[in-house]
């Protein structure tokens, strides 16, 4: 037993185009399913809008009033215009990590590379957006006010260090939790099998650990979002 074969990126429909590989793989295929997912969970809730809301529009108008509520406590009333995006984060992530709780699913925010390109993104929307709100006058933001500018060689260095971080700090940040909480499920998982009779207990913990990721799955999504949505705050408050 490996527990990390779980997380090896494996082709499903090959594909070359002048030695440029273009295959389709178990982790695009989840990251589209996750995509689809979400967008499909928001179209079935909100096909019929009503005065009273129906069960299903109630869940995805919380949804909202919660990425609401993110966005306002990081960008205040300039959050309005940001809240899609948020919203598309939060639901992206979360799709990505509940499949990977599915039988004979992959977890696509177990990796690298896709969790870090969403990051990545994240970080390039929000220069853009600053650069966007305050013109050059963002790039202040490597220089922060009152330090003498003697120190200028030394400050703007470190802050570009941390600036380009940030989407390391979110890729590692729900990578781990990711990886860590499935090697476990998947160890236990393989303890039950083997067990007989007696993996009555190690089951019970799976269950539990179940009840467990599914929270994790929550919570990584919405620290995400939160930090997604701190480092827009910073591009676009005017007094940064």
């Amino acid at each position: 037993m490996n527990p990390l074969e779980q997380f090896v990126v494996k082709e499903i429909i090959p594909l070359e185009v002048n030695g440029l590989k273009l295959s389709l793989t178990n982790s695009a295929l989840f990251m589209l399913l996750s995509a689809f997912l979400g967008i499909g969970f928001l179209f079935f809730c909100l096909r019929k809008k009503e005065v009273i809301p129906s069960y299903m529009q109630s869940m995805a108008e919380s949804l909202y009033c919660f990425i609401q509520r993110i966005g306002k406590e990081a960008l205040g009333e300039k959050s309005k215009p940001y809240l899609p995006f948020l919203l598309s984060v939060f639901i992206f992530v979360f799709m990505g990590n509940i499949l990977g709780l599915v039988p004979m699913g992959f977890s696509f925010t177990g990796q690298l590379i896709p969790v870090g390109a969403f990051a990545l993104l994240g970080l390039i929307v929000s220069s853009l957006i600053g650069i966007y709100h305050k013109g050059f006058s963002w790039f202040q933001t490597f220089m922060p006010a009152g330090i003498p500018r003697l120190l200028a060689p030394i400050v703007i260095p470190i802050e570009m260090i941390s600036f380009i971080a940030k989407p390391f700090s979110l890729t590692v940040r729900l990578v781990m939790n990711m990886v860590v909480g499935h090697i476990l499920l998947d160890i236990m998982a393989y303890f039950t099998t083997v067990s007989g009779l007696a993996g009555a207990f190690p089951l019970i913990f799976v269950l539990l650990m179940m009840i467990f990721e599914l929270g994790i799955a929550f919570l990584q999504a919405y620290i995400y979002t939160i930090l997604t949505s701190i480092y827009l705050g910073e591009a676009v408050r005017a007094d940064h």
